[in-house]
Formats: C-alpha cells, structure tokens, sequence
C-alpha cells in the first residue's frame, strides 16, 4: 500500500489540482449551478476523515489514506455540525418533500419536510431509504455509446454532437417515454426539444397505472381528503401503502382515528380486496373479494347508494357500508385501485350522489402524481413493432422490464433507428439503447415538482456529481440546441412566481411554495365511458372461469416499477404483512394450501400469457379464496449486486390491450420438485391469547367504559381488593433532571415500515442479507410486530386439550383482524439485561436510558437471553467490511457507500450487542444546543428517528420530567384508560407507553373475550 510522503507528492496529482481548484475558485451567486466547478460549499472533495479514493468514485489503484484539511473552510460548512437542505424525492409514483441532512459534504439521512402541506413532515420507507441510492456504484458513471455487443465509455461533447446529428436526420416519429412527470420545468424543457423537433411526442405510463381513474374523472385524480371522511369504503385501493399518494393520505386518515377522553368518535373503515394490504390490516371491516368479483361489487353499492336497482352481488358487510354512506353524506369517501374506466365511473358517481365532492374530495386540488395512459404507450409499442418510429428516448424509464409489453418494446427497439436513454444505469432498457447519456441522481439535481394543483416543491443539489453524469432535462436542452444549465432555465421558469432574488431564495429554503409557475396543462384524456355505459357493462354476466385469479400488486418498499430494486435496505425492509424480506412469493389462501398439499416454501410454477415464472408459496391468510397475488419490481437482471436475480418478474403476467393495463388475470399453477425458503423476520402469527402484549378493543367498548378497554395484570389481596403488581426486586431510580420516554399509539400506527428505515439510516444498522434473515440474525434496531386474530381461544378448551389450545390458538383467521406494534428496546428502568452483563456494558443512566458501551461488550450476550421483548442485536459479522457481504450489500460495501455512515453513531464491531438507545446522539446534541443557550430543551427538539419519520404521528418522543411536554399530557389523559406497557405482569417497567387499539366495528372476536 503506498502513503503519500508529503504535500510535495500529493500536489502534483490530479485529485489535489482538482480539490484545490474547487477550494479557490471564485465563489458564484448562491444557487446559480448544479456543475461539479460551481458549488463550492458541497463539493464533494472537501470530506474531512474521507481519503481521495472514495471521492475519485474509489477508483484509484493506491487507496489514499490521508485526509486533506480545510485550507478554505466553506462559510456554511463545520466539521461535525449538520447542515439540512430542503428538496424532494419523486421517481415517478412516491412523493415526499424531504429535508437533506448533510454531514461535511455529504447527504447521510433524509427527514420529512414539515412545511410541505402534502407529507406534513412524515416521510415513506422508500423516501428514507433514498439516501444510499446516491452511493450506488451500479449507477453508470459516465455518457456511454453502443459498440457491438458492449457499451464503450464516450465524452459527453462527442455524443452530444453524433445524437444531434442523428436527430436532425431522424424521419418519423421521435418518442419521449417517462414515468409520470410532475415537473412543470421538466415538461417546458420537453415541449422546447419538441419544438426543435415537432414529430416529438411525450408517452407516460405508470407501472402501477391509474388510467381507468383517469378516465372516469376527466384526465386527472381527483383532490381525496381522508381527513375528512367520517366513513370511507375502499374497493381495492390500498390507499395507505402505495396508492396515489400514501404519505398524504395516511397523515389525513389518522386523524380521523385519534380518539381521546374529549373526542371519542373515529372514523369507520370498510376495505372489498384480495389481497391482504397495509390499508386493509388497519380496515374496521374487511372482505376478501376475487378481481373478478370487483366489478360487481361497485355496481351493488352504486345501487344501494343511488337505489338505482337491485344487485346480484350480496354481502351483508357491503350493505351495512352503503347504509354507513348514505347516513354520513358529505362526510364519506369511495375510493378503487380497480384500472377499470367502468368500475371508476360507478365510484366517481358513488361520490357525487353522496355529496363528496367539495368535502372529501377537493375539485380545486387533483392530484398529479398519476399521469401514465396506457393506450398511448400501447399505440407507441405498436408503432415501434411496425417501423414508424425515428427514435425513442428513455428518460428514466424501464419498459422492457417493468411493463406488461416487455417483450414487444424489446423486440421493437430493433425497428428503431435511433435509441437513447438517459436511465441512470445500463438497466434492461438501456442496455439496448444505442446511446447512454445518465442522468444525475435526484440528490445533485435541481428540480421542481406540482403534485397537486397549486402546491410546488423544489429539489437541489445536496452534493455535486459523483460521476460523470449530466441532468437529463439539460441534456434535452442541448440537444435542442439551448445551452443553459438548468439551474438558470428553472430560475427563468419560476420567474413569474418569485420575480426577486429574495423570494426565490426563501423558496429554495423552504422547499415548498404554493402557486403556479405554469398554466395548467390539458388534460391527458378525457372521459371514456359514463354511468350509463359502465352500469350496462358490469351489469352483463360475467365470464366464469374455474382457474385460479391472481392478483398483482406493489409492496410499500420495492414499489411495482423496480427503479428501488437495488437498495439493500428496502430489500431488507419486512414487507408490513407478510413480514417477507429479500424478494417475491406466490401468497396463497390456506385453504388453497391445504387443498394442494403445499407448504411454505414450496417453489410453482405460474404461467399465463404465455410466459410463467417460479415462486415459493407463501401462506398468507386474509387472501381471497381462489386467488393468489405476487408482487411486482422484483426479478431484476440489471439492477445491480443488491437487486439482481432477487424474486421474479411478475410484470409480464398482467393482461395489456390497447385500452388499458389489468393486474389481474387468470394463471395455471404446477407445483415443481424445488423449494426455497422465505426470508422472514417474524413467523409466529397471533399472540395466542396473551394479552398483555397487545391491547385491543372497540369503540363501542371504549364509549361505554373507557377505563375497561385496558387490562391491567393485578394480585388479589387478603381484603379481597385488587391492586397492580408492583412487587420487585429492583430499587427504583430517581430523575431529577431529564426522563425520556416514548409513547405510541397503536390507534395511529399503520405499519408502514418508514421509522425502520428511519432508525436503520441514523444509527449505520447493517444489512444482513437473505441467509442471515432465514437464520434469524436480522439486525434492525426496531420491529413492526404483526399480530392476527385467531378464531379459537383458551375458554374452548379442558385441561386435556392444553396443548391443542397453544397449536390451534397459533392459526390465525382465514380473514384475520390485524394489529401492528412497534418493539424496539424498551428502556426498562428495571432492566433484566442490566443486571446479568458480567462488564457492565449495558448500564442505566440517570435520565432513564438503557446505555450500551460497545466498546466494553464482549459478546456473552447474557443480556439478550434476559431480555423479555428480544430487541437486542449481536453482530455476529463486521458486515461493513467482510467481503461475504459484499453482494447482499451491493454498494454498501464499497468505500463509496460507507459515505452513507452517520459519523455521530459508532459502527459497531463484530462480536459485540446493540439495540436501540432513543437516538442518544440526538438527545446530546439537542440538550449542548439548549446549554449554550442557558435553557432547558424545549418539547419537540428532540426527535428520535422514528418518532420524526412517522407520517401518522403515532410516536410521540419527549421528556416524562417535562410537565408541559407532549408525552407527559399524553400520560396523564390516557392513564387509566388505554395506557399500558407490553409485558406488564413482568413488572420491569419500560420507558415505552402504548396506547389500546380501539376499533370501529362489531366483531365476534371481542363479543367472545367480553361476554
């Protein structure tokens, strides 16, 4: 390994000339560029602790191991003090104003932007996890031309000049294909390089495509306000995972289910779908329904609502839905994730004859967040297959992957005489391309972005490129023969909305504004079908069919479109239901199981269209009997170490035509010889009747007695009285200064997995991989534990049945109720694992933390075996940095991803424990900023990670010292009512509160437990 002698040596190599142009070069207008020569306070070369390697994209031979200081120190840059920017994180389908906390140079953890009225602060698990994408080697590092079989490395200058030449010759149509845009920038710089071009024509389409919704509602998406609904009825929208807009929609629905001693209403949830969804495990009142079924559906709660007819449809929960409608007009919702134009016009009506509209849903606020329209790439798929296309360019978009039509945009592409992409990475699509210009990642981009009407964001760069890449939008505008940099061409577009320098810089700020910078667009369609026509067709029989309906759908992490695959840790990330880790399953009913004789694991064969694929069953209950669902943006080939050859590519079985996309269909299953198990993090189903761990019961309950809601474990006494446990071994601290603890509300928790992620990016939580998951060493600091109802309980059983009783009380449901808990370390302040360490390397501080000194822990793991809620972790590998890793880590293994590391959290070394510590770095630094201030931290300061992450508030972080602080009024109100700490009869008394889940609905299970 060489070192560097000196300065004398070190200044005469290229990175030096380079960090000390970058260092003493004039300083520029703030804002003006996003190039790598114009940003002095971001660039990348001024990391302090960081060798020139990993800024170099790691590529030199001699890694170089000595730090070069700050001879110009940045005027808006200090060592160990975080800096945030405001931008936004949108690819395509999730939406999240987001703040960039950046660490010298460097963006290491996204946060919620508070000012956006959109997310209100409250970030997606994918948004969180956005952050490493940044520093994926997988990305193509520099403008590429196709050679042979082989793309060879070309100067940006050279194929700018080949592709412009080659545009001015291009004879047919030139095609622009994208995911939906929302940024109005974006679609200006579109129309002027179609105006240098006119045979330019723009095609969106969506993965997870919205078209029929689009079309009952005259080309856009409607302004849904779930704050609103007193009851909402969704048919097959998961609404709180991945439809349209989860954060917003999320923050909007938890309010409606908040309930306290002064507001004892909620809202009252009905959920018709097939599979089991993150929306319906929080549903009141689910019902599993067969695609084929959906239809049918809405046209029998269309007639209930409207009286327009009777229905051959009948369900008893689906009348009891539409009287709830009719009875809370004006304060109901109707929503469907059906693409079907018919099934959204019945819904469309639904709302307008239930006076939603101007209430729940906001007609001056339609969304943009779904703009795709199938028939438009169908016609464009054609025209590639029949030679009529000039030249196609990709811009971030992925067809030959993710869309049904795969195989014939692949094939097409051969027909065309010009193909580009400007995809960040050589991806399925873009290896067939003939031209490679990538584009920069969302991270050193300046952007703008209109999710809904009137309401703007902005995204800039947190750091300059790392590679040599160019934005795409300033890549169409060379190419069109404009020369500015897009930071110029944004500011000019924005120019009507903040003439002044001062208000355009309070909105790069902000991040957020509201207003408009452009006149709307037309809309991309306009209304296909009305009631008439759709009552006419959902009306006629159906098709029946003896073969098995599947069901395609988009998990909360990977997303349908695959852009994520390569992220370890939304691989890692449990999916909320099936608690699955490290891709794609065939979830089947029970009864289909038991029906087939396949048990989990068991690897079939799926086959339609012509096409199959091979996928290991997963038992899933709350799945409609005779369906199977898999998820979509798995099966990746080109995504990188981390996404490759993860799970199958379901894409292809979806049935397109050229009226829109169905993600649904009929498929043969065969069982094969294989097996291959699945990645669980949490395999045990229901809490088998032991209810100190969870809490749970009915507004109904809550209304009547709300101090009953809540049990609490007692001993008799000899007076016959009963009073709580509280005998103990331990002696009981004092806190004279500072009690931190938490409370979570079971009633606001959705499940949605982003404080996972949250804790995962602030405290450097490794990344296991598959292997280490199936042997149970997953290493997230914090659990969503996800519990089913069973149908048997302990009273149905006699003593000779007792171990009957623990095995059957294990079977969840067919059609399970769902509670979510989030268990992380509890911070007991008469902790089991304090008293077993043999070094003292788990002690109780005097603010009421369980501390953990790494660098004392010997690995006995005593602690873990003591600890009742089995939160700890064991690094049984220095995952960072053992090469066995290297492939589930994918680029968190290169120097590269470690840039990703929060330098205020130790990474941990092999052989040692570790667990959740309430972000302790947090509470310091909030705690030395109030001290230099001569004051006490003011409540809401301190934040932990997932606590600021949630997107429903149900984590609520402060001081229990505090009179005046959030939690203490929270403990306070609940106390006595639906208080209570997992694990109470224990007695080791957590600093973790929980709040009783109540629910809006009559259910047999409750009736049963409080007869």
């Amino acid at each position: 390994m060489k070192y560097w002698k000196g300065i004398e040596e070190l200044e005469s190599t290229p990175e030096f000339m380079q960090s000390a142009f970058a260092e003493f070069m004039p300083v520029k207008e703030s804002h003006e560029s996003s190039d790598a020569t114009s940003a002095p306070r971001r660039d990348f070369l001024k990391l302090m602790g960081f060798g020139l390697a990993a800024a170099t994209l790691a590529s030199c031979e001699t890694p170089v191991r000595k730090a070069i200081p700050y001879l110009n120190k940045p005027e808006e840059i200090d060592p160990s003090i975080s800096n945030f920017y405001a931008s936004t994180y949108f690819t395509g389908a999730d939406y999240n104003a987001v703040l960039v906390k950046t660490r010298e140079g460097r963006p290491i953890k996204l946060e919620g932007n508070p000012e956006s009225p959109i997310n209100n602060g409250g970030l997606s698990a994918r948004a969180q996890a956005a952050v490493l994408s940044l520093y994926d080697g997988g990305r193509l590092q520099h403008f590429a031309i196709k050679s042979g079989n082989s793309h060879q490395k070309a100067e940006i200058a050279a194929l700018d000049q080949a592709v412009r030449a080659k545009l001015a010759t291009t004879t047919g149509r030139i095609a622009i294909v994208s995911p939906t845009i929302i940024s109005p920038s974006t679609k200006r710089a579109i129309a002027e390089f179609a105006s240098r071009y006119p045979s330019t024509t723009h095609v969106m389409y969506d993965a997870q495509s919205v078209t029929g919704l689009l079309q009952a509602n005259n080309g856009v998406v409607p302004g849904y306000d779930f704050s609103k609904a007193s009851v909402i009825v969704s048919l097959g929208a998961d609404f709180l995972g991945t439809w349209i807009s989860p954060v917003e929609y999320s923050r909007q629905y938890a309010m409606t289910r908040k309930i306290s001693r002064d507001k004892r209403t909620m809202s009252r949830h009905y959920q018709f779908e097939t599979a089991m969804t993150l929306s319906g495990c929080n549903a009141d009142v689910r019902v599993p329904v067969k695609p084929s079924e959906m239809g049918a559906v809405a046209l029998a709660l269309y007639n209930a609502v409207t009286g327009a007819g009777s229905s051959s449809y009948k369900n008893d929960k689906l009348t009891q839905a539409a009287k709830d409608l009719t009875a809370n007009r004006g304060a109901s919702l109707v929503v469907s994730g059906s693409n079907d134009p018919a099934v959204q016009a019945l819904v469309t009506a639904i709302n307008q004859a239930l006076g939603s509209v101007g209430t729940t849903i906001n007609p001056n606020a339609p969304s943009y967040l779904r703009q795709g329209d199938d028939a438009r790439m169908a016609a464009l798929v054609n025209d590639m297959n029949n030679g009529s296309v000039g030249a196609v360019i990709f811009y971030n978009a992925n067809p030959v992957y993710n869309h049904p039509l795969g195989e014939k945009i692949k094939s097409g592409l051969t027909k065309v005489p010009l193909t580009i992409s400007l995809n960040d990475r050589l991806d399925e699509t873009g290896v067939l391309c003939q031209y490679a210009a990538p584009d920069n990642h969302w991270l050193e981009s300046w952007n703008d972005y209109e999710p809904k009407r009137g309401f703007l964001s902005l995204a800039q760069p947190a750091i300059t490129p790392l590679f040599a890449t160019r934005q795409g939008q300033e890549t169409l505008l060379r190419w069109a023969g404009n020369n500015t940099t897009y930071y110029k061409y944004l500011r000019a577009t924005w120019r009507s909305l903040t003439p002044s320098d001062a208000a355009w810089d309070k909105v790069v700020h902000d991040g957020v504004a509201t207003g408009a910078v452009l006149a709307p667009a037309p809309p991309m369609m306009n209304a296909a079908v009305d009631v008439a026509a759709a009552v006419a067709q959902l009306s006629s029989p159906a098709k029946t069919n003896n073969g098995v309906e599947l069901a395609l759908y988009e998990k909360v992490g990977i997303g349908a479109a695959g852009c994520e695959a390569n992220n370890p840790f939304l691989q890692e990330l449990p999916d909320p239901v099936s608690k699955a880790t490290w891709g794609n399953y065939v979830a089947v009913p029970r009864k289909m199981a038991v029906d087939n004789k396949w048990e989990q694991g068991d690897v079939v064969k799926v086959s339609a269209n012509g096409y199959s694929i091979e996928l290991p069953v997963l038992i899933q209950p709350g799945q409609a009997n005779g369906t199977v669902s898999i998820a979509l943006g798995y099966g990746r080939t080109l995504a990188g170490k981390a996404g490759d050859l993860v799970g199958a590519n379901a894409a292809p079985l979806a049935v397109a035509t050229p009226n829109g996309v169905t993600y649904s269909n009929v498929v043969t299953l065969t069982k094969t010889d294989a097996t291959s198990p699945i990645a669980q993090t949490q395999t045990h189903h229901t809490v088998m009747d032991r209810k100190p761990v969870v809490q749970e019961n009915t507004l109904a309950q809550y209304i009547k007695n709300p101090k009953e809601v809540t049990e609490y474990e007692k001993i008799a006494t000899p007076d016959g009285l009963e009073k709580p446990n509280k005998v103990s071994l331990w002696q009981d601290y004092q806190y004279n200064n500072h009690h931190w603890g938490m409370m979570i509300d079971l009633n606001s928790c959705i499940g949605c997995g982003s404080c996972v992620i949250g804790c995962q990016t602030e405290n450097n939580i490794a990344v296991v991989g598959k292997q280490q998951v199936i042997n149970r060493r997953e290493m997230h600091w914090m659990r969503i534990d996800r519990y089913y109802s069973s149908d048997h309980h302990k009273d149905e059983f006699d003593t000779k049945g007792k171990v009957a009783t623990y095995a059957a009380m294990e079977d969840p449901s067919d059609n399970p109720q769902v509670i979510f808990q989030p268990m992380m370390c509890q911070q007991c302040n008469h902790a089991p694992c304090e008293t077993v360490c043999p070094v003292l390397a788990t002690t109780h501080s005097s603010e009421g933390i369980n501390q953990m000194v790494y660098n004392r822990c010997i690995g006995t793991r005593y602690c873990a075996n003591n600890c009742p809620y089995k939160v700890r972790r064991f690094n049984w590998f220095s995952y960072y940095s053992n090469e066995k890793f290297e492939t589930v880590n994918g680029h968190m293994f290169t120097d590269l991803g470690r840039m990703v590391l929060n330098p205020d959290v130790t990474v941990r070394a092999r052989g040692v424990m570790e667990k959740c510590t309430f972000c302790v770095q947090r509470i310091q630094l909030g705690k030395l900023e109030a001290k230099k201030q001569k004051r006490r931290p003011v409540d809401g300061e301190i934040v932990t990670a997932c606590a600021q992450s949630c997107p429903t508030e149900a984590i609520v972080f402060g001081d229990m010292r505090d009179p005046n602080s959030r939690i203490s009024q929270l403990m306070r109100r609940e106390d006595g009512e639906r208080a209570f700490h997992a694990l109470d009869a224990i007695n080791v008394q957590p600093n973790v509160t929980y709040l009783t889940k109540i629910r809006n609905a009559e259910s047999e299970f409750f009736a049963k437990e409080n007869a």
